[in-house]
């Protein structure tokens, strides 16, 4: 890979193949190594058509995906996960694709909700940069021992 920056990232709808990808990328990514999600697990998620599943790519590349579930928490839309292979992380593709969820939404929705797992420090930090705030948190409710945190940024 060249250098890459946010804006050699082009982000659109995926499909069968690009799902695949997300699956295996998933799989292989925090959180859900901690959290021990199996391959086919990961696959139902982004195959489930309740959600609208996009892949960024830099040339012909995937690098990224997003999934989004419109109606997630109280009918607000809810951002379900987001990945980046780990060759393009540190290029500002996570701050592009939480961008692009909030444009998505933002003509019909005041909030966009998301989850952090309590071990995923990292993620954390990067929502908090870019204006989420923790809202609550579920103790032990995808794996014992480890807290969901509950966050949102209000859109408009």
């Amino acid at each position: 890979m060249t250098a890459t920056t946010a804006t050699d990232f082009r982000i659109t709808l995926a499909n069968g193949a690009d799902r695949e990808w997300a699956a295996q990328l998933m799989v292989r990514s925090e959180p859900w190594t901690t959290l021990r999600r199996p391959l086919e697990a990961c696959r139902a998620v982004v195959n489930d058509q309740a959600y609208h599943v996009y892949v960024s790519r830099s040339g012909a590349d995937r690098s990224g995906f997003l999934i989004l579930d419109p109606r997630g928490l109280a009918g607000a839309p809810y951002l379900k996960s987001v990945a980046i292979a780990p060759e393009f992380r540190g290029h500002g593709l996570g701050t592009k694709l939480l961008a692009f969820a909030e444009d998505t939404f933002r003509p019909r929705a005041r909030h966009l909700f998301l989850c952090v797992s309590s071990f995923n420090d990292a993620a954390r930090r990067l929502y908090e940069r870019l204006g989420y705030q923790a809202v609550g948190s579920v103790p032990d409710l995808a794996i014992e021992g480890a807290s969901e945190t509950i966050m949102v940024k209000k859109l408009r």
